[in-house]
């Protein structure tokens, strides 16, 4: 049997997390207002960030093939999971890219450091001159497109195979 057939035919497992009070109240008030249980709100919300993180599941994105993912949820990740360089490069490069995939530790850095760190970075790189934008992520996105050779990713485009275990689990 391979992950997919295990993944379908799991039975659904009772998970218990922490939430603050006013976290557990305002999804307590989004649930009432959309007239759904709380349970159907954070299933909602899980399978949500499985959808839009479902890269960290494909094994074979790796590398570059990444970068896209981390820079759309850079602040996110980096508050609310902590992430520091050393996760991150084993992230990237942990599972052995090929070298045209291969994300240097400089760049990765550029993805934990806050905004004004990130253009000073940017103005002393040579290689960054040539995309120099007035919105700092716009410039370090143009960069790391440049040097990496990737697009953005568009959730609209793909349909990640979590919508049809959804389906199934209904």
């Amino acid at each position: 049997m391979n992950d997919n057939e295990h993944l379908l035919d799991d039975k659904k497992h009772i998970v218990s997390i922490r939430l603050n009070n006013s976290d557990r109240i305002a999804v307590r008030a989004m649930a009432a207002r959309l007239f759904v249980r709380e349970s159907e709100l954070y299933r909602f919300a899980v399978y949500h960030l499985l959808n839009r993180l479902h890269k960290l599941h494909e094994d074979s994105c790796v590398g570059s093939d990444l970068l896209p993912l981390f820079i759309e949820f850079k602040d996110e990740l980096n508050t609310h999971l902590g992430l520091k360089k050393h996760q991150l490069f084993k992230i990237f490069n942990g599972k052995n890219p090929d070298p045209e995939k291969f994300v240097s530790m400089a760049d990765i850095e550029l993805l934990l450091l806050p905004q004004h760190a990130v253009r000073q970075r940017l103005q002393q790189m040579n290689e960054a001159a040539g995309q120099r934008r007035a919105d700092t992520n716009a410039w370090l996105l143009e960069y790391l497109k440049d040097k990496y050779h990737f697009s953005v990713y568009d959730a609209d485009t793909e349909l990640p195979f979590l919508d049809a275990l959804a389906l199934e689990n209904r």
